[in-house]
């Protein structure tokens, strides 16, 4: 990716960030990253071109400040909540990151053209936990009981809602991490 390419992205995330996905206007990214419409067409052709790759950005940053969860050693099962938790943390670049990413998210159900980026970057972060709650069930750490990929899915998916309602105001970043918690606990620790 060039400079140029990172550049228009950065400012994407934070206009949709920022002015939601409806608010992201051709002409106002270009005023935000300081370059010419033209410039943001010759690098990803379209509106439809940009959200793509602009959900493809949101997921490898995503995945920059996750990965020391994937990256340390010893314990399985304290690598999957450092990975989960790493989601709910009140950062600028995880309330940015977060706020981008429910907004395409919700964006998918309207644009089909969102739908493959999307599945492919959600599939990758189960994957991601999959894997790790594989050592940790090889470990003896959770429940011999749990299906690595259903658990995945039902941890990730409570994470986006959770990360949905604290950045909406609806509970507290406190409130959500004490739910996180507890749901692992619940998922990992069944008889």
């Amino acid at each position: 990716m060039s400079d140029r390419q990172q550049l228009i992205l950065e400012a994407a995330l934070r206009v949709i960030a920022r002015d939601g996905v409806r608010g992201l206007r051709v002409e106002k990214l270009a005023t935000e990253a300081k370059v010419s419409t033209s410039l943001i067409y010759y690098h990803f052709e379209s509106r439809a071109g940009l959200m793509r790759r602009t959900l493809e950005f949101v997921s490898q940053r995503a995945g920059r400040y996750t990965s020391q969860a994937l990256e340390l050693g010893g314990d399985a099962r304290a690598r999957i909540e450092l990975l989960l938790s790493l989601e709910l943390q009140d950062s600028p670049a995880v309330r940015e990151n977060s706020s981008a990413w429910g907004e395409l998210r919700a964006t998918a159900t309207f644009e089909p053209d969102l739908r493959e980026p999307l599945q492919a970057a959600t599939r990758e972060w189960v994957d991601d936990l999959v894997a790790l709650i594989g050592e940790a069930h090889a470990a003896g750490l959770v429940s011999a009981e749990v299906v690595p990929l259903d658990a995945a899915e039902r941890l990730t998916s409570l994470v986006e809602g959770l990360s949905e309602r604290w950045l909406s105001g609806t509970i507290t970043l406190e409130r959500a991490q004490q739910l996180l918690a507890g749901a692992i606990d619940v998922e990992f620790d069944r008889p």
